[in-house]
């Protein structure tokens, strides 16, 4: 009897706990879960007026109808392109970073650096495109200096290969503090006498790092790579809709914009939710085999 009474005195202890996680859920299921209803519409030939309920179903319609556009194949090259090219380098900078700053000496000189590479991942891409976009204007300080060594002025925020080069650069510079303290983290981590018997070994600082750290890091780089599967379909949503135009759609369109101004400005509501459909469905396939490789590589498990 005594234990059934613990039992409910614990359970009712946990109520007002229970109480404070409740606004939380409802926030959750409200904007997170309820909008998933709204995927029926990329199966029918949807009206505003008529409502999920009364719009005519029309199965697989809107998909062949997304697939058939002509510009669907180079917006997903683009998506993919783009995507795959952020991993890489947001992957590879950091870790070149990391290995560098393990190399000096100095703890003061290292702190100001890592604070200095970290702080754009605080900035926000409403602060950074306009940043961007003044420094790569055809009035801008770039081209000033362009004109100064006696070259012509180039319009990068107009031209499809710079514009690619310029959201590719600029997504790394600003999350590459990130990743780079990341893999400090795992740098750190290394047992320090694996290093004292390289010392011994007359192993200089460049096979240490060959032999010791970046093996050492193959764990965490492994795991960061894999995980980053997921995201190959997102290729930067805000950052491409703050600092694309017209003239760039050819190099610069991804599923995302495609899909904001298919929906919002074209309103072909339902086409849009069959390419967000698509997308989501990819995605999921990708996020599953990105945790699998991870589990199966650097025995990662999310419980």
């Amino acid at each position: 009897m005594s234990d059934k009474l613990a039992h409910l005195r614990r359970r009712n202890s946990n109520i007002p706990l229970h109480l404070m996680l409740l606004p939380g859920v409802l926030v959750t299921l409200i904007y997170a879960y309820g909008p998933i209803l709204g995927v029926v519409m990329a199966f029918q030939k949807y009206e505003p007026a008529l409502g999920f309920l009364k719009s005519e179903w029309v199965g697989w319609e809107n998909f062949e109808y997304v697939f058939n556009l002509p510009d669907f194949n180079q917006v997903l090259w683009n998506t993919v392109l783009i995507a795959s090219l952020k991993i890489v380098f947001s992957l590879m900078v950091p870790l070149l970073l990391a290995l560098l700053l393990n190399e000096v000496t100095k703890n003061w000189f290292k702190r100001i650096i890592q604070t200095s590479i970290f702080l754009p991942f605080f900035l926000s891409w409403a602060v950074l495109g306009g940043v961007i976009l003044e420094l790569f204007s055809l009035n801008g300080p770039i081209n000033s200096l362009v004109s100064s060594l006696g070259l012509e002025p180039t319009m990068f925020m107009g031209n499809n290969s710079w514009f690619r080069a310029i959201i590719i650069g600029s997504d790394v510079w600003k999350g590459m503090g990130y990743n780079m303290i990341i893999f400090l983290a795992a740098i750190t981590g290394i047992n320090a006498s694996l290093y004292e018997a390289a010392e011994v070994d007359g192993a200089g600082r460049w096979k240490q790092m060959v032999h010791i750290t970046l093996p050492g890091m193959m764990p965490i780089i492994i795991l960061i790579g894999t995980l980053s599967l997921g995201g190959i379909l997102n290729a930067g949503f805000d950052q491409i809709l703050i600092m694309y135009n017209p003239i760039v759609y050819e190099g610069a369109d991804v599923i995302d914009t495609f899909t904001y101004r298919l929906g919002l400005f074209s309103q072909q509501f339902a086409p849009a939710t069959a390419v967000g459909l698509f997308k989501s469905g990819i995605s999921l396939a990708l996020v599953s085999l990105s945790y699998y490789l991870a589990y199966k590589f650097s025995n990662y498990r999310i419980f």
